[in-house]
């Protein structure tokens, strides 16, 4: 299988700034999907982080195996730790001891995950932060919601999720990993600044991936965004929905990213540091859009 080629060095940004944009990008799979890849060095650069989503039910040795197998192929693994779906400390500290000694992971995503009922002691990303499990982890990743998050919120605002974020933020400051925010897709860029505009002024100043959707057929984006809980930005899918001259064509994030991108240029302080691609499409089609925007 022929290699695509990536270049690390410094280049002059294609596609605007897009280029300068998305280099760090990062990657989620889950172990069902990352079996149907064959080789990951053929489809991104080596050293990229690979976030492995846990669903409930996927048992951990699948994790452990797909942990390992990216290690072994010259990536870095984050395993999501699901709160709600651990039975106790001790299986948290099993986890993680197995994924440290098994899969030499150092990164992890702590959130609360997607059941709303906990089926053991732990609720939420705070509780796994306190239990010490990852005492020594290189970097932690929490979640954010630039459009809210209704599990967390039942009333539309965003009161509970501020206050998780500023004792994160706390805890940023007392802490030697290196953390960021990890976000749900969104597919328009007006909400995302306003969102991480907002943050700054709240003084929250951990870095923000940004979560996108990669290319994908238009029905199947607009399923996971609404099961997703995804907000106003939705708007943009169900437009372009309207549109029968749009309707079978691939859904891109060229136009999401283009803008983010600007404003990032224009506004070098601004909070977002990295892109994080949710491959809704295939993993190897969100791969080869990313390689077509960052060739030299």
């Amino acid at each position: 299988m022929a290699l695509l080629q990536f270049r690390r060095e410094a280049q002059p940004p294609k596609n605007g700034d897009l280029t300068a944009f998305l280099d760090g990008f990062s990657m989620e799979v889950m172990p069902r999907t990352a079996s149907k890849v064959e080789d990951f060095r053929a489809i991104m650069p080596q050293g990229t982080r690979v976030y492995i989503a846990h669903i409930e039910g996927t048992p951990i040795e699948e994790m452990l195996e797909t942990a390992k197998r990216l290690r072994n192929e010259g990536f870095e693994p984050m395993p999501h730790i699901p709160a709600r779906i651990i039975r106790d400390a001790a299986e948290l500290h099993d986890w993680v001891a197995r994924y440290k000694g098994e899969a030499g992971v150092t990164q992890a995503l702590l959130l609360g995950g997607g059941p709303r009922t906990p089926v053991g002691d732990f609720d939420n990303s705070m509780q796994l932060i306190e239990s010490g499990a990852f005492d020594g982890f290189a970097r932690l990743h929490v979640a954010g919601h630039p459009e809210g998050n209704r599990d967390i919120d039942a009333d539309g605002s965003d009161k509970n999720v501020m206050e998780a974020l500023q004792w994160k933020q706390k805890f940023s400051e007392r802490t030697d990993a290196d953390m960021a925010i990890v976000t749900q897709f969104c597919f328009e860029a007006k909400p995302v600044i306003e969102w991480v505009n907002r943050l700054t002024a709240e003084g929250i100043d951990i870095p923000i991936h940004i979560g996108i959707a990669g290319p994908a057929k238009l029905q199947t984006l607009l399923k996971f965004a609404i099961a997703c809980g995804v907000g106003p930005s939705l708007n943009v899918l169900q437009k372009r929905a309207r549109d029968v001259t749009k309707l079978l064509l691939p859904f891109t994030p060229d136009e999401i990213l283009h803008d983010l991108a600007a404003h990032k240029a224009a506004n070098p302080s601004f909070g977002i540091e990295a892109v994080h691609f949710f491959p809704l499409g295939g993993i190897t089609t969100n791969a080869t859009w990313i390689a077509e925007h960052t060739k030299g």
